[in-house]
C-alpha cells in the first residue's frame, strides 16, 4: 500500500433489513428512503465526491435491487420528460452517475459491519479507502463535508480515522464509543473502543459515527476478528486492534449528523434540510432584480 495515495474509493454497506422502518422497507431499501427529494445513499454519494472520490463501491443483499437502478439511466423515463419543465429533476442525479464509477457486491449473511466491509474486499483492493453508512445523514458547514474533513485529516496521518461525536452519556448504548488522549484539538488517538456499552461501563460519550476512511491492512484483521456483541464480527473490535499494532484515530468532525436510521432522526432531517431549502430558495428570490421573471 502506498500511504501516500490519494483515496478514490467509497464504501458503503447497505445490505441490513432497516426493520425500524417496517413496513416501509419491506419492498424498499432503508437506503432509497427520500429525505425531500434524495435518496440517502445519494447524499452519501454526494459527499463521497466532494472529498474527491469517484469509484463508489456498495455491499448489497437481496431486496437491495432498487440502488443499482437508482444509480443508473432511466431510458423510459428520460425519454418521457425529455425537453419538459421537469427535465431539471433528474440535472443531480445524472451529475452523480457520469463523475462516478458503481460496483456493486453481496453480503450473503447479515454478520455484522465489520464483515459487510469484508465483502467489499474485491472491490476496494490495496488501497486507503472512505466507508460512509448512508443511514447516517451529515450536512457540513461552508460545503466541507465530514468526508472532506477526514481525507484532510489521512494526508498528514496517513492511518485509519473514525468520526466521532458527543452523544449524552444514557445513549453510549447505541454506538461504538472510544476512549483515547486528545493529541490535536478534537483529534484523538485511540487507546480503547467498546462496541455498544451500558452507560456505566462506557470509556467515555465519545461515539463512533457513520463515517471512516480504514487502510486495507483492516481486512486481514477482519478475518482473525472473531464474532464480538450479539454475534456479529464488530468493526470496532477490528480497529482496536489496529489501533494497537499502530495507529487510529477520532476525530471530532465540524457539522451536523442525524440518525435516519431511527424514525426520529429521519423526521429531524427531513425538518432541517427543507428549512435549509427553503432559506435558500428565499434568498435566491432576493437576490433576483425587480421585475425579473
Amino acid at each position: 500500500m502506498n500511504k501516500n495515495s490519494p483515496i478514490k474509493k467509497c464504501l458503503f454497506p447497505a445490505a441490513g433489513y432497516g426493520t425500524r422502518f417496517l413496513p416501509a422497507t419491506k419492498a424498499t431499501p432503508k437506503e432509497m428512503l427520500p429525505v425531500l427529494t434524495k435518496p440517502l445513499i445519494q447524499y452519501g454519494v454526494e459527499e463521497a465526491i466532494a472529498a474527491g472520490m469517484d469509484t463508489m463501491a456498495i455491499v448489497t443483499g437481496r431486496g437491495k435491487r432498487a440502488i443499482e437502478d437508482h444509480f443508473d439511466i432511466s431510458y423510459e423515463l428520460e425519454n418521457q420528460i425529455k425537453g419538459t419543465s421537469k427535465e431539471h429533476y433528474l440535472t443531480e442525479i445524472r451529475a452523480v452517475i457520469t463523475k462516478c464509477t458503481f460496483s456493486y457486491t453481496r453480503q450473503i449473511e447479515m454478520k455484522g459491519l465489520g464483515h459487510a466491509i469484508l465483502c467489499g474486499e474485491t472491490l476496494i483492493g490495496d488501497q486507503p479507502f472512505a466507508v460512509v453508512l448512508a443511514d447516517d445523514l451529515c450536512d457540513a458547514p461552508d460545503n466541507k463535508g465530514v468526508l472532506a474533513q477526514m481525507v484532510e485529516l489521512y494526508k498528514k496521518y496517513h492511518c485509519s480515522i473514525v468520526a466521532i461525536e458527543e452523544v449524552p452519556k444514557d445513549e453510549t448504548y447505541k454506538y461504538g464509543v472510544i476512549d483515547g488522549n486528545e493529541i490535536e484539538p478534537g483529534i484523538f488517538m485511540v487507546k480503547n473502543m467498546v462496541e455498544k456499552p451500558e452507560p456505566e461501563v462506557a470509556p467515555s460519550n465519545l461515539a463512533i459515527i457513520g463515517r471512516y476512511i480504514l487502510t486495507p491492512d483492516i481486512f486481514d484483521i477482519i478475518r482473525e476478528t472473531k464474532p464480538g456483541k450479539g454475534g456479529e464480527v464488530q468493526i470496532t473490535d477490528a480497529l482496536l486492534t489496529q489501533a494497537k499494532k499502530g495507529m487510529v484515530l477520532a476525530f471530532k468532525f465540524s457539522g451536523q449528523r442525524f440518525d435516519c436510521g431511527s424514525i426520529d432522526g429521519f423526521v429531524q432531517a427531513t425538518n432541517y434540510f427543507y428549512d435549509k431549502e427553503t432559506k435558500k430558495e428565499t434568498e435566491k428570490a432576493a437576490k433576483k432584480p425587480t421585475g425579473a421573471k
